[in-house]
């Protein structure tokens, strides 16, 4: 027990120690909802009235809406640019290292996994914290509840980058790959609108966006802010996790992916 630790505190030490010498990174990770919440949702508030919907007892403003969607957004972006850190090490060659240490690989990823979620709930919260000042009062509990729901869909999140990165040989098609996959994510899920709306154009889009992973993600935060229960978000998001978590365990093993990649 204290081998796994001792590794997962040095694997945390390791990102928390990268993450303050970027702290550029904390303040970008910011900017992207900020923009969202004060621009863009000051521009749609009278174009897109939201009504009455789970977990909301009243009429709500947009801003009030797309808070939970953007802090799935900051989770999302944080997994993907933690990832990034996880090819960058391919090509250094410290993840072959870290994988072929005596500790078992699929703790040594998950702790990986842990550090990079503790960073994004840092960062939500902070954003939570700008948003209340902003004028979107959320119930108290809410902030407490949130947490365990940030650290779910945290892990989802960061199990997909994990994915990705176990497929990609060269950090520059990194960029590319992590566009394809974020943007379609956030934009085809219920972070900016609801699936009601979106079934109004169309049916199939809707289809779409209630299969996505993020709109369960997003729905299991929004429902934790309101102190609400939303089991059937909970078993999607973990479902995925598992399935991301699982698949990715097999790329990054050194007997079938990296090794394999290298002799490529």
């Amino acid at each position: 027990m204290n081998a796994y630790l001792t590794a997962l505190l040095a694997i945390v030490r390791r990102e928390a120690s990268r993450f303050v010498s970027q702290r550029s990174r904390f303040f970008s990770a910011l900017v992207r909802p900020l923009v969202w919440l004060v621009i863009f949702a000051a521009g749609f508030r009278a174009a897109l009235g939201v009504s009455i919907i789970p977990p909301y007892e009243t009429y709500i403003t947009y801003e009030v809406y797309i808070l939970p969607g953007l802090c799935g957004m900051i989770q999302l972006f944080n997994g993907m640019q933690s990832s990034l850190s996880l090819v960058y090490d391919q090509e250094m060659g410290s993840m072959r290292l870290l994988l072929t240490s005596p500790m078992p690989r699929w703790w040594l990823l998950f702790c990986k996994l842990l550090a990079g979620v503790a960073v994004s709930i840092l960062q939500v919260y902070a954003f939570l914290g700008i948003a209340s000042l902003y004028g979107i009062q959320l119930p108290w509990e809410g902030y407490l509840l949130v947490f365990p729901a940030l650290i779910v869909s945290g892990l989802m999140l960061g199990a997909l980058g994990l994915l990705i990165s176990s497929t990609v040989k060269q950090l520059e098609n990194f960029a590319g790959v992590m566009n394809f996959v974020i943007f379609p994510m956030f934009f085809l899920s219920s972070a900016l609108y609801p699936l009601w709306k979106m079934a109004e154009s169309s049916e199939l889009l809707r289809d779409i966006c209630a299969w996505n992973p993020f709109t369960h993600a997003v729905e299991l935060i929004r429902f934790s802010l309101y102190v609400t229960p939303n089991l059937w978000a909970l078993a999607v998001v973990a479902g995925c996790f598992l399935l991301f978590f699982g698949t990715a365990l097999v790329g990054y093993d050194p007997a079938r992916g990296l090794q394999r990649r290298s002799r490529g």
